[in-house]
């Protein structure tokens, strides 16, 4: 289904760009929302959707006939938000992590699964060149993921300020980049997690918010996943330093910064290539599937309990690390 009457709330996030020519495509925006709709972003954003921008997003969620809404924009108000579109019976899209805390998180996936309510979420990675090439290891007994972006100054200059204040944001790169390479090795030895131990800093640029996070999950059958990301890569046009490993019962497949990409079987074989490792470019085809997949409650897409299983560790790490009590 396509071009239904959409909302996209919280419209100055980064992402948005990277979804707008497909949402242009797809949806028929009747509505852009952001705590600041002066900002060229929402304008520009607008103005290419030719949908009027509102401050208060609760004007919006009351607009009539609306079939879908794109959630966006600080985490803190993301389940708020989710429960009215619940309350109203609107599909809708939430970026990760979806919340401040696990119970966030969870009571919004129990309103929308009582209400029966459609909602998915972008985890981009799935489908993607890298996931494609670390399954041919087969189901991972171990993985590691490295996914280092630029430091966060970047949220400065691109009108996401919160990003960097631990009560808004409820975490920084963990909370950030880590649910996409959590989900990636839940998703592929098809397990939850059973133990997580982890190590936050913020050492390097000092900020509020950790730069620096690792964490080694494992699943009840002992497979085993080392998750490290970062705000600690120079601004760059490089944007961002990634690596990956994958073993598996069919061999071991890894992935490099620059794409390069080997697969090596138990036969002793090896294969190469090289694969785009930029996730920029997947979020176009998530809003295609979306529409695509939307008369039929978004089937195949990245589900609220997905990502419930996703963050339980990553909010595990942040308790752990402020000595047990409940993290911002």
């Amino acid at each position: 289904m396509t071009h239904v009457r959409t909302i996209v709330l919280g419209a100055s996030h980064w992402h948005v760009p990277l979804c707008a020519q497909a949402i242009a495509g797809e949806h028929d925006v009747v509505g852009v929302g952001d705590e600041d709709v002066s900002r060229v972003q929402v304008k520009e954003l607008a103005a290419r959707w030719k949908a009027k921008t509102e401050a208060d997003w609760q004007k919006l969620v009351d607009l009539p006939d609306l079939g879908l809404a794109y959630v966006f924009g600080p985490h803190d108000g993301m389940a708020e938000k989710c429960m009215a579109l619940i309350e109203r019976g609107i599909p809708f899209v939430v970026e990760k992590p979806l919340g401040t805390s696990l119970e966030e998180l969870s009571s919004v996936r129990q309103a929308a699964e009582s209400a029966g309510v459609p909602a998915t979420v972008p985890l981009v990675q799935r489908g993607g060149p890298t996931e494609k090439w670390l399954a041919k290891a087969g189901r991972p007994s171990y993985q590691r993921a490295s996914f280092i972006a630029g430091p966060p100054s970047r949220y400065l200059s691109n009108a996401n300020p919160w990003m960097l204040d631990p009560v808004r944001a409820g975490g920084g790169c963990l909370a950030n980049l880590g649910p996409h390479f959590v989900d990636l090795f839940l998703r592929g030895c098809e397990e939850q997690a059973a133990h997580v131990d982890s190590r936050l800093s913020s050492g390097l640029h000092r900020q509020a918010v950790e730069d620096h996070a690792s964490l080694i999950i494992t699943t009840p059958e002992g497979r085993e996943a080392i998750v490290e990301v970062g705000y600690a890569f120079p601004g760059s046009p490089l944007k961002r330093y990634c690596s990956f490993t994958s073993v598996g019962d069919a061999g071991f497949a890894s992935v490099n910064s620059d794409g390069t990409a080997a697969f090596t079987a138990l036969d002793g074989t090896t294969e190469t290539d090289k694969i785009n490792v930029d996730s920029d470019p997947l979020y176009d085809p998530f809003v295609r599937n979306v529409a695509r997949t939307l008369e039929d409650g978004f089937r195949g897409l990245p589900t609220l309990a997905q990502l419930e299983d996703v963050m339980r560790p990553i909010w595990q790490a942040y308790d752990d690390q402020h000595g047990g009590n409940k993290h911002a």
